[in-house]
């Protein structure tokens, strides 16, 4: 122990007199990484890597498809330079590592983007290097599944050669309110100095200040858990839906009248998807059963949640049915494919559920999307995005994403689409009540 104090105190004195000893590489530049480069980029040197060279010169020519990043701001991160090639890292001593942490199949976490990052920094990791995560994770990861492969790839020894630390990032895709420096940022080291310098690196950039935590451990449970904790909420409203509907009462109605309280937490049905919600939980779930620990609650939740593309199909079947509209072979049109509003961030959105749902019963699935790439939407779901869907051409309309170009059309625009007794079902409450046939 003494050892490891004394090597961290000999790098911490230097570097926290002057922070530009630091030299920064941010390493995944998606919706987490790319806006930390930038900021980072407007006041120190930073290397901003990818290993996709099509999203380096994308970037380099000024252009962010996640517009997350405005040419403007790109600019202004002038000390910031993109690279693909992993020897530009080698004189970078500070490695942030802000890759995709999504789930499989049988919605196991898949660690391959983090491992396979944390093998290249292995490879020009250096005496006296700090290796930070942001990427969420389960408690431990960092440190259980993360460090030995620097070590084995770099050769140096954790916390006496080289230290770690964990930022948990809190991007909200799309939200230009909330940005990264206006979210306070939960920081953490492996020792106690290394967390000093971590915090410090990162209130150079976050004006709304950090918390730092006790423990790497604590960081990474922190972040699993806030979003846990809105799965659960919106899992409650999702059931509250049901029943509501059941009962012919208006979710939305029940919801306004609730929330002239105080306290009451403002959360809405619909589908939960994305990059966080719809997967942290599963990390979690993951990391107790390892231990011997079976979640009850958070599990229920997630069942509820991805249950609710199916319930969508069923209640629309249902209300095709007593219009007497022939299902089978029937032309329905999927208002939005991002899993959220105004952002083009196609990654686990649940909308492929309800296409998926609807292909079982032979119904032809239509999908606009004015936010979605369709290159993207073609490679990951073979969906075919439809440019200008023809008035009057569907049985039924769901408005799965509340893009602001769908609410500029009104009632009238949207009800125009379809044919005469189509069904429309309002996922989203874009419209009021009485002009659409079906809400969540």
């Amino acid at each position: 122990m003494t050892t490891v104090f004394a090597n961290s105190v000999a790098l911490i004195r230097p570097i926290n007199k002057n922070m530009n000893n630091l030299k920064i590489a941010i390493i995944g530049l998606g919706y987490v990484g790319l806006p930390l480069a930038v900021e980072f980029g407007k006041i120190r040197p930073v290397v901003g890597f990818d290993i996709h060279q099509k999203r380096i010169d994308e970037l380099k020519a000024g252009y962010d498809f996640t517009l997350e990043a405005e040419p403007a701001e790109l600019q202004a991160a002038r000390h910031l330079r993109f690279s693909s090639n992993l020897d530009d890292l080698r004189p970078c001593n500070c490695f942030i590592v802000t890759v995709p942490t999504p789930i499989d199949s049988h919605k196991r976490p898949n660690l391959s983007p983090l491992i396979k990052a944390s093998e290249s920094v292995g490879k020009v990791l250096k005496a006296r290097d700090i290796v930070i995560y942001e990427s969420t994770v389960y408690p431990g990861c960092t440190e259980e599944d993360c460090v030995p492969v620097l070590e084995k790839f770099s050769g140096l020894k954790f916390n006496q050669d080289f230290f770690c630390g964990y930022s948990p990032e809190r991007i909200n895709p799309g939200d230009k309110e909330h940005r990264i420096t206006s979210i306070r940022k939960v920081t953490s080291g492996s020792t106690p100095e290394i967390a000093d310098l971590v915090d410090a690196l990162y209130n150079q950039i976050i004006t709304a200040g950090t918390f730092k935590a006790s423990s790497i451990k604590v960081a990474e449970a922190a972040k699993v858990i806030e979003n846990t904790q809105r799965d659960l909420n919106i899992a409650l409203i999702n059931e509250l839906a049901l029943i509501f509907n059941k009962m012919g009462i208006d979710t939305e109605a029940v919801l306004k009248a609730a929330g002239s309280k105080w306290n009451f937490l403002p959360f809405r049905a619909g589908l939960v998807g994305g990059h966080c919600i719809g997967v942290d939980p599963y990390y979690l779930t993951h990391k107790a059963e390892s231990i011997g620990y079976h979640p009850q609650i958070i599990l229920a939740g997630r069942r509820m949640n991805d249950s609710m593309g199916t319930y969508v199909v069923t209640e629309l079947v249902k209300a095709m049915t007593r219009r007497r509209l022939q299902v089978d072979g029937a032309r329905v049109l999927l208002m939005g494919l991002t899993f959220k509003e105004n952002c083009p961030d196609l990654r686990n959105t649940r909308v492929v559920d309800i296409v998926k749902e609807l292909a079982d019963y032979n119904v032809q699935a239509d999908v606009m999307d004015p936010w979605a790439n369709a290159a993207e939407a073609m490679s990951e779901y073979g969906i075919h995005l439809v440019q200008e869907p023809a008035l009057g051409s569907y049985d039924a309309i769901i408005i799965a994403v509340a893009h602001h170009q769908f609410k500029g059309m009104g009632a009238e625009g949207i009800h125009a689409l379809g044919k005469p007794g189509h069904v429309l079902y309002d996922l989203k409450y874009l419209l009021q009540a009485a002009e659409s046939d079906l809400r969540l």
